[in-house]
């Protein structure tokens, strides 16, 4: 890594804002960011390596994680109030995408079943977050989906690595459990705090003297729990949106959230958008057609799984909204590349799925912004 590479991946990470700066289109900054990256990577022009760079793009996902952890109110009565109507949808688009699943991995002759259920459930709040902030959702909207897609995620973070290697699903769940108990620790100590009026008097004198304490604790907070997720062979997004939630339990005061949102949207939100681009070998489906169709297959598998909500009454743009999935197929495949259970060109097609799903979010989204506010009544 060299100043003139590192140089290069912001000024093209630049095409995100860019694209995103008509308010007539609205496309998602992560989509030109994306696109950015392809250009310059193993699909175009070769420009850059991305195995230069894996660490600070691995950094920079733990990053985004940590921020879409920390955007779900979890301390909303809203949220609250719509946990029990989002366990009944999330177990009715399991049930839909288990079928789903089996269909594909029956179908294509792959035998990831489980894989597929997984990636088929899940949503990214690291999407749809900023995806609604870039289309201007308005938060009534958001809400209907919001406890949906946190408890979505973390459910299929947490399962990922159970489905994709079922020989070690004891040792994975081991490894979730610990970065989940630490996490809770770290909430106990973080509560003892505010509670005693230590993070006040912390907070004072750090604005007072520009420590920026919090950002620097946080920041070692995270690394640790990232350095754990390695040990145990689970993924560093477990980390990021775990410790993400206990902060948002907590409640994190506006000078830490403005400077996690500069940190992460500014350097390392883009970095990890531009590395995972400039990853893909989209050429790779072309020597491999079959893959083509399972990634239009794995996009069509979660649309559909999501879209069943509309039995349970959820608006159907609200439904493909919740589609949107990114996390949880980037770590399918760098794990699934790392422990040799893809076949050739299998990555590709998950990170193909993933990126469709995000553009038919991005449709729905827009249509989304024309539903009426949901009755009061409704939560």
């Amino acid at each position: 890594m060299t100043f003139s590479t590192l140089a290069l991946i912001v000024a093209v990470g630049l095409l995100g804002p860019l694209l995103a700066w008509s308010n007539r289109l609205r496309i998602p900054i992560v989509i030109g960011e994306l696109a950015a990256g392809v250009a310059i990577g193993h699909t175009g022009f070769h420009l850059i390596d991305p195995s230069s760079f894996t660490f600070l793009a691995n950094l920079g996902f733990a990053m985004v994680m940590f921020v879409a952890g920390s955007h779900v109110p979890i301390r909303s009565r809203s949220l609250r109030q719509g946990a029990g109507t989002a366990v009944v949808r999330l177990v009715w688009v399991v049930a839909l995408a288990i079928g789903l699943a089996w269909l594909v991995a029956h179908y294509l002759g792959t035998g990831h079943v489980a894989l597929y259920a997984v990636l088929f459930a899940s949503s990214s709040a690291a999407v749809i977050l900023p995806m609604a902030q870039s289309l201007q959702m308005p938060g009534e909207t958001l809400v209907r989906i919001l406890p949906q897609v946190a408890i979505a995620d973390t459910a299929c973070i947490v399962a990922l690595p159970l489905a994709l290697d079922p020989a070690n699903a004891g040792t994975a769940a081991l490894g979730a459990l610990a970065v989940i108990g630490c996490g809770a620790v770290v909430f106990l100590f973080l509560w003892q705090a505010e509670k005693r009026g230590w993070h006040k008097a912390l907070h004072e004198k750090s604005s007072e003297r520009d420590f920026a304490l919090e950002l620097r604790i946080s920041l070692l907070l995270l690394l640790l729990l990232a350095t754990l997720a390695v040990q145990t062979r689970v993924s560093i997004m477990l980390a990021g949106f775990t410790l993400g939630l206990v902060v948002s339990a907590i409640g994190a005061p506006r000078r830490l959230a403005r400077q996690l949102f500069g940190l992460t949207e500014g350097f390392f939100a883009p970095l990890f958008y531009v590395w995972l681009g400039a990853s893909l070998d989209l050429r790779a489906l072309g020597t491999h057609p079959a893959m083509i169709v399972l990634g239009v297959a794995l996009a069509a598998g979660a649309v559909l799984a999501h879209a069943g909500a509309v039995f349970l009454r959820q608006p159907i743009t609200l439904s493909v909204l919740a589609s949107a999935q990114l996390g949880v197929p980037v770590a399918a495949a760098a794990l699934g590349d790392e422990l040799g259970l893809l076949a050739p060109g299998e990555d590709a097609a998950l990170l193909l799925g993933a990126l469709l799903t995000i553009v038919a979010s991005t449709v729905a989204g827009r249509l989304a912004l024309n539903l009426k506010p949901a009755a009061k009544s409704a939560g």
